[in-house]
């Protein structure tokens, strides 16, 4: 049987980044509030639609703070959560598992919905994050157009910053809107992705705690 190298070396490259222009923050979020308005005005007017009705009149601007200060809004670096940590004085040694964070993105292909729940997990190399820092995380990095395999990445490159750990762990299962409602209109299917470092790529015992406390039976062998 032909062998594959592991070439997963826990490094990452940077080619995972959301890809953003080197001027994408010249403009600051209320230029592009009235920027992004007139455009869609432009879409909408385009599709027939009457902009002088009292019900659509306003939804240029609405749209606009929307994609801007929430469902966008970690595409600006503000937004990024401050990420304290604490020593680990109590001597925990095992996993830590945040489990089924909820999920809000949009895909970059079609931007549709993404939903789904997000399982992140770390073993302490001397320091601990508050909990609801996990949870605050996957919502800035899911604030953005995304892929999901991009969004699992990162999550996972921000705890180990955060941590100074290699020993991280990310699952996502969500449904994407692009497939469930549009084009082959799958609404059963869902989508996994999985990212492992350290101690969760390379050790199956640790692998399969992990996916026995998220209550998943994926082969990630």
């Amino acid at each position: 049987m032909e062998q594959f190298p592991d070439n997963d070396d826990d490094v990452f490259t940077g080619k995972e980044h959301t890809p953003l222009r080197n001027d994408a923050f010249e403009l600051d979020p209320d230029k592009k509030i009235r920027k992004i308005e007139g455009l869609f005005a432009e879409i909408m007017h385009t599709l027939g639609l009457d902009m002088t009705d009292d019900s659509l009149k306003d939804s240029p601007k609405r749209v606009a703070k929307m994609y801007v200060n929430e469902i966008f809004g970690g595409l600006l670096p503000e937004n990024k959560p401050a990420i304290s940590t604490f020593k680990n004085q109590y001597k925990y040694r095992q996993m830590l598992v945040e489990k089924d964070i909820t999920v809000y993105s949009f895909c970059e292909h079609h931007f549709l919905p993404i939903i789904g729940k997000a399982h992140v997990a770390y073993i302490s190399n001397g320091e601990v994050i508050g909990l609801s820092k996990i949870n605050r995380i996957v919502d800035y990095y899911a604030k953005r157009p995304q892929v999901q395999e991009r969004l699992t990445m990162q999550i996972v490159e921000a705890m180990k910053e955060a941590l100074g750990t290699e020993n991280v762990a990310c699952i996502i299962d969500a449904k994407h809107l692009c497939v469930n409602c549009r084009g082959i209109k799958d609404t059963a299917s869902s989508t996994i992705t999985a990212e492992l470092s350290g101690i969760f790529r390379k050790n199956p015992t640790t692998r399969r705690e992990f996916l026995h406390y998220v209550g998943t039976h994926m082969k990630l062998d």
